[in-house]
């Protein structure tokens, strides 16, 4: 019996590294990066590059968050997209794949969101001349939640600007 308590014990223990390991993957900055790569190439846009400086400025932000988790933008040097969700262990990927879906909102032609709609997330992502990112993710106090900010420099969104310019041979769907 001890020994199938030894070996049972040894599975459970792979398994919660297993788990771990996946959690921490999906919040690495390759992460990040890949999955705003992923909106970007479906438009035509180069990759963007993770930044330690940029990544130390999110992550402080996002400490100063930690406390109340509020989706209050920092007003700083870069651009920033905030995620916050609550009920489950959200990723980076998560907060990425959040802002990409405002894609369906966005009109290029007009340059706008559909009425009513956000779509300022997205276009951040997708901004041409933002090419280096930082990310950080916090879990908020008491259990509040978790607070992602992924902060973009330069920062996009400039008013009367596309985010891209549109090579219709070069746009997919993601």
């Amino acid at each position: 019996m001890s020994g199938n308590k030894s070996v049972a014990f040894g599975f459970a223990f792979v398994v919660v590294l297993t788990m771990i390991n996946a959690c921490l993957a999906q919040n690495s900055p390759q992460d990040y990066v890949n999955a705003h790569n992923t909106a970007r190439s479906a438009v035509g846009v180069g990759g963007v590059t993770w930044d330690s400086t940029v990544q130390a400025y999110a992550q402080n932000y996002a400490n100063q968050r930690k406390g109340d988790c509020k989706l209050i933008h920092s007003g700083g040097q870069y651009g920033e997209n905030l995620f916050w969700g609550w009920g489950k262990d959200y990723s980076g990927i998560d907060a990425v794949n959040s802002w990409v879906s405002e894609k369906q909102y966005y009109n290029y032609n007009t340059n706008t969101c559909a009425s009513g709609k956000v779509c300022g997330h997205y276009t951040q992502v997708v901004w041409r001349s933002s090419t280096k990112i930082g990310c950080a993710k916090v879990v908020c106090d008491n259990n509040a939640g978790i607070f992602i900010i992924c902060s973009y420099k330069p920062p996009g969104n400039i008013s009367g600007q596309r985010p891209y310019e549109k090579d219709d041979s070069m746009i997919s769907e993601i």
